[in-house]
């Protein structure tokens, strides 16, 4: 994609330039007019002749030289059309910012124009957009009035309102971009072309954005933990918008895009390394302390502080957000004792007492960013009368500059320390009103850091699976129009993927059930085979602990129980299969297809507790061994596979080998919408895992 053109174009045509102040197709004119953009520029209206002193063309063809960029604010019928126009003029990129597509039903037009400009070569943002803004080259393309501050945060968005409050904002925090824009409706450029891009772009070091649909997991999960892992990873912090029911209904009203659900957005997050904001000063506050402080390993931090009462709050904040209060060594508490009051405390937080002037907030900081076990360092700061506002963060300000640790500042309060908050902004530290968020966001940047240093993994894979059998199975019922494969047919699939199966066959008759369970021996179980039951126990279709003497007779009973609660049913029988130990603990495997996003992994508390406990854990396939155990230790019932109340710890081996053909069979097989293993059986260490029952759905 041409990037170069939309970003640092050499001549700009804005068609739907006009003359009435306070439209669209004015302010873009203007702002890129008067902002400092040193390129050329050229209306175009067919009613004018003149704007800001820019001569105003009839049409595109009118212009005297080929352009690199077109802005386009006109009714939406007329946009393909006006793209062919730019390309005739040699256009590379497009901006439109025209509504009336896809966000109000009209699919087909945004299918023809993104088809035109896939013809032309040219590079998309939008429709239904505000624009973009390169604070390089001062280049404002939007009908936003603020052109912000020049830094190292490029911020994407799918909604242009949000944009300029974002603007706003942005500028009373001192915070500068790098890149900043609105893409609107995403007909062809979207959020994962752009990551892309400012990886590569050397002004960018942070990447925030405002998402309300995301697509294609898989490359999502991909993309960025490449960048993670990069000489210089860049980190991406995602508001993510309808994490519940009604918000995702609104998403569909507002860009006529489908949601996805919040547990596959988490999912999504967790696995590719992207921090989740859950509110837009959140999102300031992450963006802040990554684009603020080198990434360095931050998880012990050490709190200074001038009263005792914040830094008794920030220590549990400190703790609920897995951090660690650092253990200062005995050499720093020495140094401490040599210029603090004896009323001050030299353990973490440290106390440096009401009367602090700025000397002694300096001494202090110096002498903490040398301890050896301290990470990072949270500043509290609270306006008493003798308290130095200014003179403190300018101490700051010095320390920082040499500090090869991060540092987070908390002035708490409003206009008595304002003062020192904008010294602190304007010198780029990391700053919050109250400690709370400064905690949250060190937290994130924790997080970050060690998601960059972990290692990266290649998805599991095994090479004892029989695609074939798989394939032929799914040929032959696609020939027949079938969908479902019930449990007995499930079992076939499970074991050309090498999951663990008890021995079972199918009985279709009670001479046969007699001969099978004379086979197997001992203890067994009895399901009904039926394409019509889904739920076996609740129709009488399930029987267990019986054996070869009785076979017969519970084959006879059960068809006719379930007969009798399904007279419909298409009844093929009964899955005999040997009984499983009594000691397991049961859990689910399942996959269920995301649309746009992709196949999820779900793994959790199973049998008849899955609907009621609800404790699941969702991954995008394919799984590495970090995806897989990460669904295990996450469950809040996790304890139980360590072996709670005296049980035995669980195989957890097992289990991740199970998740792991699992994601090998989904990925080899995206035609698989649905399946549900349940309950695997989880024993104990070294034992293994069984599969009692599994159903699966094709599209």
């Amino acid at each position: 994609m041409n990037f170069q053109s939309l970003f640092y174009p050499k001549a700009i045509a804005v068609v739907g330039a006009s003359r009435t102040p306070k439209t669209v197709g004015n302010d873009i004119v203007k702002h890129l007019c008067t902002q400092g953009y040193q390129g050329n520029i050229y209306p175009v209206n067919p009613k004018a002749d003149e704007l800001f002193g820019r001569k105003v063309y009839p049409s595109l063809n009118d212009i005297p030289e080929n352009i690199d960029l077109v802005v386009i604010a006109i009714p939406a019928k007329f946009v393909p059309g006006v793209i062919q126009e730019a390309a005739a003029k040699g256009a590379k990129a497009a901006i439109v910012i025209s509504a009336g597509f896809k966000e109000i039903g009209n699919h087909d037009l945004e299918k023809e124009l993104a088809q035109v400009c896939e013809q032309n070569d040219i590079v998309l943002i939008g429709p239904n957009c505000l624009g973009i803004i390169n604070t390089e080259n001062n280049m404002n393309a939007s009908f936003a009035g603020l052109m912000p501050e020049e830094g190292n945060v490029a911020f994407i968005s799918q909604s242009g309102a949000l944009c300029t409050a974002v603007l706003d904002y942005a500028q009373d925090l001192g915070l500068g971009f790098s890149k900043f824009m609105s893409i609107g409706n995403k007909a062809s450029v979207n959020e994962l072309d752009l990551i892309r891009y400012f990886a590569q772009d050397p002004k960018t070091d942070v990447i925030a954005m405002y998402a309300e649909q995301l697509e294609n997991a898989p490359e999502i999960i991909k993309v960025i933990t490449e960048i993670n892992h990069s000489e210089h990873p860049k980190p991406v912090i995602v508001l993510k918008s309808g994490r519940t029911e009604a918000g995702a209904s609104a998403i569909a009203s507002h860009t006529g895009s489908l949601s996805g659900g919040d547990a596959a957005y988490n999912a999504l997050f967790a696995q590719a390394g992207i921090i989740r904001a859950n509110c837009i000063r959140e999102l300031f506050d992450y963006a802040q302390i990554l684009a603020r402080n080198p990434l360095r390993q931050a998880k012990n931090v050490t709190v200074i502080t001038n009263a005792g009462g914040p830094g008794v709050l920030v220590t549990d904040e400190i703790v609920s957000h897995d951090l660690v209060m650092a253990k200062l060594s005995e050499t720093t508490k020495a140094k401490l004792k040599t210029f603090l009051p004896e009323a001050a405390s030299v353990n973490n937080p440290v106390d440096v007492l009401g009367d602090a002037l700025a000397d002694r907030y300096e001494q202090t900081l110096q002498v903490v960013l040398e301890d050896e076990n301290t990470d990072a360092v949270l500043i509290l700061l609270t306006p008493q009368s003798v308290t130095e506002v200014e003179a403190t963060a300018q101490v700051i300000i010095k320390l920082q500059k040499t500090a090869q640790k991060p540092i987070v500042v908390s002035f708490m309060g409003k206009g008595t320390v304002w003062p020192g908050v904008k010294l602190l902004r304007e010198q780029n530290i990391s700053n919050t009103e109250f400690p709370e968020p400064a905690v949250c966001a060190l937290a994130a940047y924790s997080h970050y850091v060690d998601w960059t240093q972990a290692e990266t993994e290649k998805p599991l894979y095994f090479d004892d699976v029989d695609r074939q059998a798989v394939a032929k199975i799914f040929a032959e019922a696609k020939k027949q129009g079938q969908t479902s494969f019930p449990e007995a047919q499930a079992i076939e699939i499970m074991k050309a993927y090498g999951f663990p199966i008890l021995e079972s066959a199918i009985a279709h008759s009670p001479e046969e059930a007699t001969t099978i369970a004379q086979r197997f021996g001992g203890q067994l179980a009895m399901k009904i085979v039926s394409p019509d039951i889904l739920h076996k126990s609740d129709v009488g279709g399930v029987v267990l602990n019986f054996t070869a003497k009785n076979a017969a007779q519970k084959y006879s009973e059960m068809l006719a129980t379930v007969a009798s609660h399904q007279p419909n049913a298409k009844l093929e029988g009964a899955l005999m299969m040997q009984m499983a130990p009594k000691d397991g603990v049961e859990v689910i495997l399942g996959v269920s297809k995301n649309p746009g996003l992709g196949t999820m992994i779900m793994f959790g508390l199973g049998g008849i507790y899955v609907e009621v406990l609800k404790d699941v854990n969702f991954a995008f396939a394919p799984l590495t061994r970090a995806d897989a155990l990460r669904l295990i230790h996450s469950l809040r019932s996790a304890k139980l596979f360590e072996g709670a109340r005296g049980q035995a710890p669980r195989d957890i081996e097992a289990l991740v080998e199970c998740i792991g053909r699992l994601s090998q069979l989904v990925t080899d097989f995206p035609e698989i919408v649905e399946l549900d293993i349940n309950p695997l059986l989880s024993l104990a260490q070294e034992k293994g895992s069984l599969v009692l029952d599994a159903r699966v759905v094709i599209e």
